[in-house]
């Protein structure tokens, strides 16, 4: 049985991903800051073994707690799912403040650090030796909405992150991947319904998809033999404004 860490896991893109792989017969830790939420997501497992861990991805000792108690449990690590983050308020960037920017950063981008360095770690040194990490990037890794600096510059760190780790990681049958998801059905995407600005200045509802084909895909990339690597997967609702973005 493979074993998987989705950080993020109580909710939205997390929680699909993580009930994916749970239903395909994973081992899979739970990681997030609130117990409610992982609990619920492990609650709706039909299969699979779920071990639900609070953990902080901005806390490098809780960090480090959370990948011992995976391999305390489990003994191995064959697949990380970097996808804890947070956003900000939209605003142009001389309006940006200094918590939301270091907050956006130490979210999306040092958390994705600790847990890939950690996972990093724990693959090279397992036997067999490997595994697979997926980071979370996003739409907004290639084209940013208007006011979006730190989410943006976050996500764009990503993927020099991910390219990064996949060189560093061939050596020790390590594979690294990126998953770009654009306007996944969850409720940090609500507002969507209701109109969100567009570089032009108008407002426009944008279409949403069911997270559902999130999770399946992190499945299907998490499924291959590590001869193989989805590098970079772009998925998205069919017409939201993207390739036309600007």
């Amino acid at each position: 049985m493979k074993t998987a860490i989705v950080t993020g896991a109580g909710t939205g893109i997390g929680r699909s991903a993580a009930l994916a792989l749970l239903d395909a017969g994973w081992r899979v830790a739970l990681a997030g800051r609130r117990i409610e939420g992982l609990a619920e997501t492990a609650a709706m497992a039909t299969a699979g073994e779920a071990l639900p861990v609070i953990a902080d991805v901005t806390d490098p000792a809780s960090v480090a707690a959370l990948f011992a108690s995976v391999e305390s449990a489990w003994g191995r690590l064959d697949l990380l799912f970097n996808n804890a983050g947070r956003g900000s308020p939209a605003c142009e960037i001389g309006d940006v403040t200094d918590a939301d920017w270091f907050g956006v950063v130490d979210a999306n981008l040092n958390g994705a650090f600790l847990c890939a360095r950690a996972a990093f770690r724990m693959m090279k040194a397992q036997s067999p030796r490997g595994g697979r990490i997926i980071n979370n990037g996003s739409i907004s890794a290639y084209a940013p909405r208007i006011g979006s600096a730190p989410y943006s510059a976050s996500k764009h760190a990503i993927t020099g992150l991910t390219k990064t780790i996949s060189l560093d990681g061939r050596p020790y049958d390590i594979a690294c991947s990126q998953i770009d998801i654009g306007n996944a059905a969850t409720s940090m995407t609500e507002k969507m319904n209701a109109g969100v600005p567009q570089a032009n200045g108008s407002m426009m509802v944008e279409p949403r998809m069911d997270v559902g084909h999130v999770g399946r895909a992190v499945l299907h990339m998490a499924s291959l033999p590590l001869e193989a690597n989805i590098q970079f997967m772009t998925i998205m609702a069919t017409k939201m404004p993207y390739l036309g973005r600007g």
